[in-house]
């Protein structure tokens, strides 16, 4: 079917059309016959066409209006096909997977990937791993090693809940219209048990978002609110230390003397 539907700004839409990065995809993530997926963002359906033929249980949420009667009229025949028209950032996933773990994938829209992608670790539980195409700069963020320019919060806190893999890259011209930026394919696949469990994770974000508030700074000045200096050399943290030295294990362990014996 012909659309002509147009790719909007607003909802960061860049559709992929690109046959052999589609098949590539899709073979990544490995769909099998009854397997539960949610799809975030199908667009016009050139993953979500892939997908199906594998014989999974696919749900899709998709935010615009316009583009629900195109897919409609592609994939409504199909039994095993479940569309819902809404924000991914309001989205229950833990309420739709039930009992289940369901599998996640999408085209996530650069602008609001990264408050999608923590939203979605909050529910890690109803999910068995998700597989999204993003701005090769957040991939590389959700990746990054202790020590690198891309290491911060972002990378932390998924690293926290899931192991990642940067898959591979996808370059803008196998998208209409072309991004300005490239593209890669992560996976996150939740730890079964936490590594280095907090006991408190809203804790563990606020040490994370006062230790990176000025890269720049030693922990002793960002995470002096928080914690003394005198009380980091006692956990065996250097407070002369800037925060993308550390470790998940090391923030976990100030994230937890603040929280003994609460």
């Amino acid at each position: 079917m012909e659309t002509k539907h147009r790719a909007r700004k607003r909802f960061g839409q860049n559709f992929l059309h690109d046959q052999g990065i589609i098949r590539r995809i899709v073979s990544a993530i490995y769909p099998r016959e009854g397997q539960r997926l949610l799809e975030i963002g199908p667009g016009q359906g050139a993953i979500t066409e892939l997908l199906l033929e594998s014989g999974c249980e696919l749900s899709v949420i998709e935010l615009d209006r316009d583009l629900v009667p195109i897919l409609e009229e592609k994939f409504s025949h199909l039994s095993h096909f479940h569309l819902y028209q809404g924000d991914a950032l309001k989205f229950d996933i833990q309420a739709l997977a039930g009992k289940d773990r369901l599998r996640v994938v999408g085209n996530l829209p650069y602008n609001i990937s990264t408050p999608l992608i923590f939203h979605l670790l909050s529910q890690q539980g109803g999910i068995a791993d998700m597989h999204f195409m993003l701005q090769k700069e957040v991939v590389e963020r959700l990746a990054a090693e202790t020590g690198s320019k891309a290491y911060g919060r972002l990378g932390i806190m998924a690293q926290y809940y899931c192991q990642v893999e940067n898959l591979f890259e996808v370059p803008p011209e196998c998208f209409s219209p072309r991004p300005k930026v490239q593209s890669a394919i992560v996976r996150l696949t939740p730890h079964t048990e936490l590594p280095h469990p907090a006991n408190s994770v809203d804790t563990l974000q606020q040490v994370l978002r006062s230790a990176f508030n000025q890269r720049r700074k030693t922990l002793r000045n960002n995470l002096k609110e928080l914690i003394s200096s005198e009380a980091l050399e006692d956990l065996g943290i250097d407070p002369g230390l800037r925060p993308e030295k550390l470790a998940l294990a090391e923030f976990v362990t100030i994230a937890n003397h603040l929280t003994a014996g609460q």
